[in-house]
């Protein structure tokens, strides 16, 4: 199964949810696809579109895929990386007012760059991505909370 998140942004972001379909149709995805689709308005014969789906069912759906595909939203992306899923991520760009920045762009390159996750940095086919994504091996995602505790508690122990 493929779980599609497009986040809670205010703003509609159907290239994503086009290129999906899109690859639903040229049979290159074959999987099961539930989205959440916030905002976005969105018709598919194919998918399961839901606007919001409730925090426990998501944490389901997360569970349950086999991949991940998400607008540059840190928090779902750290979700999925919690969860060690093969995350393909697509930026909200201001020139489709998907976004008021493009600062998903330099998420979306940071985290590909570092090997977390695929960054689909063209949406008019995503075929070479799925193709990517059958070999690839997420980087692990290690928390650095203890780490940031640890130099918190010497900071107030010595001020």
């Amino acid at each position: 199964m493929i779980l599609v998140t497009l986040g809670t942004q205010d703003k509609q972001f159907p290239r994503l949810l086009q290129a999906v379909q899109k690859a639903i149709d040229d049979g290159t995805i074959t999987d099961k696809v539930v989205v959440q689709a916030g905002h976005t308005v969105f018709d598919s014969k194919d998918m399961d579109v839901f606007s919001f789906i409730p925090t426990d069912r998501f944490a389901e759906y997360l569970e349950q895929a086999d991949m991940i595909i998400t607008h540059g939203g840190v928090g779902t992306i750290m979700t999925a990386l919690k969860e060690k899923k093969i995350i393909l991520g697509a930026a909200r760009l201001t020139q489709y007012g998907e976004h008021q920045n493009d600062h998903q762009i330099q998420l979306l390159e940071a985290f590909d760059q570092a090997g977390y996750l695929i960054y689909m940095k063209d949406l008019s086919d995503i075929t070479p991505y799925l193709k990517q994504a059958e070999s690839f091996e997420p980087k692990p995602y290690q928390s650095n909370t203890s780490a940031f505790i640890a130099k918190l508690e010497d900071w107030i122990e010595h001020h």
